[in-house]
């Protein structure tokens, strides 16, 4: 029997989220959105296209959350996106309403499945899923730092004109500005990248990385990224339904680790069956403390500012 994947959201994140799965013949799936007829619409466009890519997935789409009951994995990117000069930050009280809303018609119907947190402020709004689902830590996830670890390593490729499967690297810390490119732990084909790249160029690709999807916002005008959003999310729901014990950079509850208690932050983790069954705390340079310090003292003040 195929495992159950819904994503909740059809936009572009939503859409290209349940392309990849069907590409990679992940699991059944739901698209679920407030435009229903829309929906069904992507959701039958997207099944007729399974005999072209010898995927047996079914796909089916609406607004009724019954269509999603007994899921696995439930993917949450309803939420509205960020405009050109907004940050995450603002989205905050506008999607809270939203993602409460979200989380309670999926608890309702899956009371066993697993979240993936996509909508922004991806950490405050992971710590809404978490708080109105009452799921314990480990079924609930936040997409983040797959996505912004991709984007540095991306950066890194591309400056040095390498293959991207030879840059290794991550991110840890809040999703925005805040965030902490794990520089002494990345290296190109076992090389450290300090070795192979100046400071200048590097702090660059570090600023360029925290500015990653403000970046993409500019350039398209009207939405923002969804792409490299969409495969991140699906590296990880391959990781838990696979039961694939993969390492990966993801905002996951804290309590204890990093001395941060009560909040979402990006940390890397070990996904399986079970969510988060494993978080990594590494050794520290001092610069990188300070650092995932204030990262995790503004998600503090993000999540202070919630009303649930």
């Amino acid at each position: 029997m195929r495992k159950k994947l819904t994503i909740v959201g059809a936009g572009f994140v939503g859409s290209t989220c349940a392309q990849w799965a069907v590409a990679k013949e992940l699991a059944d799936i739901v698209l679920i959105d407030i435009f229903g007829e829309a929906t069904k619409g992507k959701a039958l466009d997207l099944y007729e296209a399974t005999p072209v890519l010898g995927s047996d997935c079914r796909i089916v789409g609406g607004d009724n959350y019954e269509l999603t009951k007994n899921s696995d994995v439930v993917v949450i990117t309803a939420g509205l996106p960020r405009k050109p000069g907004m940050s995450r930050d603002e989205l905050l009280a506008k999607n809270t309403s939203i993602v409460k809303t979200v989380t309670e018609n999926i608890v309702k119907y899956s009371p066993n499945c697993i979240l993936v947190i996509v909508s922004n402020p991806l950490d405050a709004m992971a710590y809404v899923a978490y708080k109105v689902s009452r799921f314990p830590k480990n079924r609930v996830i936040g997409m983040a730092g797959v996505l912004d670890s991709a984007r540095f390593r991306s950066f890194i490729a591309e400056e040095l004109n390498v293959s991207v499967e030879d840059v290794h690297g991550f991110v840890l810390g809040g999703h925005g500005d805040t965030m902490v490119p794990m520089v002494p732990y990345c290296s190109v084909g076992g090389i450290p990248l300090t070795e192979i790249i100046s400071k200048e160029r590097l702090d660059a690709i570090v600023e360029r990385t925290r500015n990653g999807g403000a970046e993409i916002v500019n350039l398209l005008k009207t939405g923002s990224a969804y792409s490299a959003p969409a495969a991140s999310v699906i590296q990880m729901v391959e990781a838990i339904l696979k039961d694939k014990k993969r390492v990966l950079p993801v905002a996951a509850y804290l309590d204890g680790e990093y001395g941060a208690k009560g909040c979402f932050v990006g940390v890397l983790a070990k996904l399986g069956a079970q969510g988060v069954e494993k978080i990594y705390e590494l050794k520290l340079g001092e610069q990188q403390k300070k650092d995932l310090k204030n990262s995790i003292e503004h998600v503090k003040e993000l999540v202070a500012g919630l009303q649930i």
